[in-house]
């Protein structure tokens, strides 16, 4: 007989929902785990009835997907929550948004439908900043990485120093035609001296991260900034590949 945790049985979950967020301005800087603490007190502080794992020590039933890199602002990460009794979406997604710091933004809730959220996120597209580099010079270096057929790089993972294929995960790269790029604080107008790159990269494993395709560039075409980048990510999600499109991974979930 298999034996349950110790401790008071947990309450049964009668609903399920996804939750879309944003990170922004100075809370990229903020960990994984620094973003994980601020939801859930806000979770607490908001009145979420969330469901809870059983045992002496229960944590909220929260499940992360695809979490953005410590540095990098996003637009599209994405969490599911189960709930003990049901509540209305929209209003989850205000009263949430209300309880968490400016910066950290509650973007969209819906009803949570069949099937796995993480199965769903099969890309993501980044715009990337690069002060003091010229659009042309970024084209060209886009270009010169696009040209090969293998480009590794090597980064240090939790199970070590790790070498692995970026151009394999590269679907788009390119500069972007964007009226707003991202901004730094201090900036008095947007995109000036800086080039704008456009990154959609599929999903895989180890995860090809914006760091990991800079890298690239710097190893093919000599592309190396005068200072760090700044890197959003703007959606995560289904991957139309003729296209280069990531769509919406809620919209599945929608009535």
């Amino acid at each position: 007989m298999t034996r349950g945790p110790d401790g008071p049985p947990a309450a049964p979950v009668v609903q399920r929902l996804r939750l879309r967020y944003a990170k922004r301005g100075r809370l990229r800087f903020c960990s994984h785990r620094d973003i994980q603490r601020a939801l859930e007190r806000a979770l607490r502080r908001a009145e979420i009835p969330m469901a809870y794992s059983a045992g002496f020590t229960p944590h909220p039933r929260v499940s992360y997907a695809g979490a953005a890199a410590t540095g990098v602002a996003s637009e599209a990460e994405y969490l599911e929550l189960a709930l003990a009794a049901r509540r209305e979406p929209a209003q989850v997604c205000a009263d949430l948004d209300a309880a968490l710091p400016p910066g950290l933004d509650v973007v969209d809730v819906v009803e949570a439908g069949p099937g796995t959220l993480a199965d769903r996120l099969e890309a993501s597209e980044y715009l990337i900043r690069l002060d003091g580099v010229t659009p042309d010079e970024a084209g060209r270096a886009a270009a010169a990485l696009l040209a090969e057929q293998v480009v590794e790089v090597e980064r240090l993972t939790k199970a070590g120093r790790r070498r692995f294929d970026v151009r394999a995960a590269l679907v788009l790269l390119q500069p972007a035609d964007d009226t707003h790029p991202p901004t730094r604080t201090g900036d008095h107008e947007d995109g000036v001296g800086c080039a704008i790159l456009r990154l959609v990269v599929r999903h895989s494993t180890p995860a090809v991260r914006p760091d990991d395709v800079l890298a690239a560039l710097r190893h093919v075409a000599d592309l190396v900034p005068p200072v760090p980048p700044l890197v959003t990510r703007l959606a995560q999600g289904p991957l139309d590949q003729a296209a280069a499109i990531v769509g919406d991974p809620l919209a599945a979930d929608r009535p």
